[in-house]
């Protein structure tokens, strides 16, 4: 697809004067498959879910409410979100006239390549602490990259933004997480749930199995995994079911397939939880797909 043909298409999508809630997502391949999203809400209310990667996004209009890091928090128009990957999170207008962002999604991986390329003492990806940063600079180098990205097909100009602004980001508000060198065995017991149901989203599994595995009551699963990780073992499913139907959908799967294979009861069931954790419908987002981000 030429560089004008995919500004055409995008440019329809959104200035559609039907069309209140507007979302648009882009990816680049050669950027390790990075997410961007160009989106417009008024409306659109997030439920809690997670992402595989970090959000960093710009408030272009109005405001956002959004639970992160057990609170709520509001980000006015220039201010940029920070949520760190896994985070649980939600999402909802602050104003009376919705709100509209930019945000990508870097994996941690980028992160954990650039502080091995800066010979850093700690090489793992960095938390954010502060869930709404005020920084203008930052905000307007943001900007360009998604600017540069959403027009520009000069490989190496998109690649020298994107890593100078995350960079940026990491060595001014990024933090090193704090762990143990060895976790204590309730930790360890709710990482075998995690673990179980991050690599088989779709299995059938009941509370009490769950439980056994790890080897404690499910009552007191229920309770300790939603205070470890945000979200019950049920809900903490969903996500990682959705995660694996946005990836089938990204690799060409048909879907209804896709919502079959992740576990999903139906295409209704897929269609209603992807509406509500990532603001369009599994239909727009595979339509999204052609929108790639390419090099010529």
């Amino acid at each position: 697809m030429s560089e004008s043909k995919s500004t055409s298409q995008q440019t329809r999508i959104k200035k559609s004067p039907t069309i209140k809630e507007q979302a648009t997502y882009r990816f680049a391949d050669e950027l390790g498959g990075l997410e961007v999203l160009d989106a417009q809400y008024h409306h659109q209310n997030f439920s809690r879910h997670s992402h595989e990667g970090y959000t960093v996004g710009v408030i272009e209009k109005g405001a956002q409410k959004f639970y992160r890091t057990g609170g709520n928090h509001v980000a006015p128009q220039g201010s940029i979100i920070l949520v760190n990957a896994d985070d649980v999170h939600s999402g909802h207008s602050a104003a009376e006239g919705g709100w509209s962002y930019k945000a990508m999604y870097p994996l941690p991986e980028q992160f954990e390549q650039i502080r091995k390329e800066l010979n850093a003492p700690c090489t793992s990806a960095p938390y954010f602490s502060d869930p709404v940063v005020y920084d203008l600079e930052l905000a307007n180098q943001l900007r360009l990259v998604f600017d540069t990205l959403e027009k520009s097909s000069n490989r190496l100009l998109r690649e020298t933004l994107l890593y100078s602004v995350l960079t940026k980001l990491m060595c001014k508000h990024g933090k090193g997480r704090t762990t143990l060198s060895e976790p204590p065995k309730s930790q360890r017991q709710l990482a075998l749930v995690k673990e179980f149901l991050d690599d088989f989203p779709s299995a059938d599994i009941t509370l009490q199995e769950l439980a056994q595995l790890a080897s404690i009551s499910p009552f007191h699963l229920v309770r300790s995994f939603q205070k470890a990780f945000g979200l019950p073992p049920h809900a903490y499913q969903i996500q990682s079911r959705l995660r694996l139907a946005k990836k089938l959908i990204s690799q060409g799967h048909r879907i209804s397939d896709a919502a079959q294979e992740a576990g999903f009861h139906d295409q209704s069931h897929l269609h209603r939880h992807f509406k509500k954790a990532i603001g369009i419908t599994p239909g727009q987002f595979a339509k999204h797909l052609q929108l790639k981000i390419k090099s010529k």
